[in-house]
């Protein structure tokens, strides 16, 4: 009986379809009720191996496999016939545990760890509605969340008033600032180009973030126009060298438009002078830049905010929540203290399909034309719903945790034996060797660094293949390699018995040294 209604209803359907070039147009493509079962599934999967086990830290932080290996467990080849929900569960299963698990507690590997649930209820919500942000009228929500959070923004920076635009990265929003200072110094750019320009050039510290070369050279400046300033035994660049650098420049008949100054630098974490920076930028009429896209967050704290003392200084900064205080990536915003459209005069393209000047509304919340961008993700959202939850108490805390985090870590570090700081931190970047006990009695010299350099690579390789823990490395400024260990994590729990800690805090006949440490 059920068989013959069902063949009625196909036969039906086929008298009374809509036929264009051999398509049906009054039928459904997709099948809303197996899709819909499909996402419960999948949801049930994420909830269950990403969410719940976020704070086990018996779990691996990566199922470690070769590429080779990979490509042939997730059966990565695209067929002319769709896969069946059962298998595309498989996979949806395979990619969450051969995947690195970032928000484990021994994820300490970037400048960005954890999970909050906020934000990630937050990204569920704008991955549903599948929104674009560049006019009010199809994004009205997301465009005012985006006004609230930078004017908030703006406010800990210290301004008075200012723009900003949401971007996707921290190089991204260093680029649009570079852009914005050589537009400032030569508005006819825009429409010239390059053509009759002199030399332009611009300051930024040997320890910068490596997005500024690329900047330079995709805006067709020039990597050899970046002046890398010296920075001292902390990372900070020298306010004496930078001014060098500016009249060399000078008289060498190029023309200096921008420093840019670093708050959190990636490795050492390290922050640069602004004030003494911002007066040699007065005076000799520069626009200052700041890279607080690492060190940005320590503004929300009253204890810690004058790492940045002097950013309100500045012409524009970089900051990304998705970092300190995981707001989820991407969250990265550059924030502009000139409130005159300088933004929208740079970047506008005034398309008439899209920024009409006769809608129904007001048109200044049109804002997506100060963009490059033309799609555009409500990143902004993330960190509003995180902030309206946490409250700014709450992202506060976040803060300070991290950092006393940090410090507990580096004083376990001076006790144990065979771990050596690089420097006192001022941030959460603790840096650290480790030195394996063949090396603990060997003299300081030539061939004790050759050896010790070797030691960081063996130490994470074996850890992550063992799935225990992810640790970057890596040389710097003639150091060999060492151990750079960021805690940020709100799943981090600080006990001496916890495996997390055991790195720092364990002797050598501990069970855990015995899997990884050469």
């Amino acid at each position: 009986m059920e068989a013959s209604t069902c063949k009625q209803d196909v036969l039906q359907r086929k008298k009374n379809a809509v036929l264009v070039d051999g398509v049906i147009l009054n039928g459904p493509i997709t099948d809303s009720k197996a899709g819909e079962k499909f996402v419960e599934e999948a949801c049930k999967i994420i909830m269950e191996e990403i969410i719940q086990k976020a704070d086990d830290v018996t779990e691996k932080v990566c199922e470690w496999r070769d590429p080779e290996t990979l490509k042939k467990i997730l059966d990565l080849e695209m067929r002319d016939t769709g896969e069946s929900h059962q298998k595309l569960l498989q996979l949806c299963q395979d990619v969450i545990q051969y995947s690195v698990k970032t928000n484990h507690p021994r994820f300490f590997n970037q400048l960005y760890a954890g999970i909050d649930y906020y934000s990630l209820v937050a990204r569920f919500i704008t991955e549903a509605l599948n929104p674009s942000v560049y006019t009010y009228e199809v994004s009205p929500v997301f465009l005012l969340v985006e006004e609230a959070v930078i004017k908030k923004m703006i406010e800990f920076i210290g301004w008075e008033e200012g723009d900003g635009i949401f971007n996707p990265g921290g190089s991204v929003s260093n680029m649009y600032a570079m852009n914005l200072a050589r537009y400032k110094f030569c508005p006819e750019i825009k429409e010239k180009g390059l053509s009759g320009l002199p030399r332009l050039v611009l300051f930024t510290s040997e320890e910068c973030h490596y997005s500024m070369k690329k900047a330079a050279s995709f805006l067709g400046i020039g990597t050899e126009n970046v002046y890398f300033v010296k920075t001292d035994e902390r990372g900070k660049m020298i306010p004496e060298e930078l001014e060098k650098q500016v009249q060399r420049a000078r008289k060498e008949g190029s023309a200096p438009f921008l420093v840019c100054a670093t708050a959190g630098t990636t490795v050492l974490g390290a922050f640069d002078p602004l004030d003494k920076i911002a007066d040699i930028c007065e005076k000799y009429d520069l626009w200052l830049h700041v890279d607080a896209s690492w060190g940005g967050s320590a503004l929300i704290s009253r204890k810690h905010r004058r790492l940045l003392r002097g950013i309100q200084r500045a012409d524009s900064v970089a900051w990304n929540p998705h970092k300190m205080l995981l707001a989820g990536i991407q969250c990265c915003a550059l924030l502009v203290k000139d409130n005159s459209g300088l933004l929208k005069k740079c970047y506008s393209a005034k398309a008439a399909y899209l920024f009409q000047q006769d809608k129904f509304y007001d048109v200044s919340y049109d804002t997506g034309d100060k963009s490059i961008q033309c799609s555009r993700r409500p990143d902004a959202f993330k960190f509003w719903l995180m902030w309206k939850a946490l409250g700014t108490t709450g992202l506060e805390e976040r803060v300070n945790r991290a950092l006393a985090l940090a410090r507990y870590l580096v004083e376990e570090i001076k006790k144990r034996e065979g771990f050596q700081l690089l420097l006192e931190p001022e941030y959460a970047n603790v840096c650290f060797w480790y030195i394996p006990p063949s090396l603990r009695k060997m003299e300081d010299g030539p061939e004790f660094w050759q050896k010790l350099h070797r030691v960081a690579p063996v130490v994470k390789e074996r850890m992550m293949k063992k799935g225990s823990m992810m640790l970057g490395y890596q040389p710097n400024q003639g150091k060999v390699n060492f151990f750079r260990q960021v805690v940020i994590s709100p799943q981090v729990r600080c006990s001496r018995s916890d495996a997390v800690w055991q790195m720092h805090c364990a002797n050598h006949e501990k069970p855990w040294q015995r899997g990884f440490l050469p």
